[in-house]
């Protein structure tokens, strides 16, 4: 008896095996239908107008427009740099040239 019963167990795990693969083969059936009809592009997209060279001339000028008076007003919310002082130049540069002396000679001790 035992050996029927694993034999019953064997079956419905290949029943719902058989289940799972027809679910997925029906994920892959759609992906596939949609993507069908994307190549086609007739169910998802209007045919799209074309413009004249003049109607993208006079958009791209309004867009460069829009962009040019974008950058005007952040340019007038910037804070001008800073600068250092020669004096504090160098004494940066002594500073970190210190810091890379000390760098190789920890290098060349290990």
């Amino acid at each position: 008896m035992t050996h029927l019963e694993g034999l019953v167990r064997i079956v419905k795990e290949l029943r719902v095996e058989r289940t799972n693969l027809v679910n997925e083969l029906k994920h892959v059936d759609a992906a596939l239908a949609v993507l069908g009809k994307l190549d086609r592009g007739s169910s998802y997209t209007k045919p799209r107008r074309t413009l004249s060279a003049s109607a993208r001339k006079k958009i791209s000028l309004a867009q460069k427009k829009r962009w040019a008076k974008r950058a005007a007003k952040q340019a007038g919310k910037m804070k001008p740099k800073r600068t250092l002082s020669v004096s504090a130049r160098r004494k940066i540069a002594v500073a970190q040239k210190a810091r890379w002396a000390r760098v190789r000679a920890a290098t060349k001790a290990a």
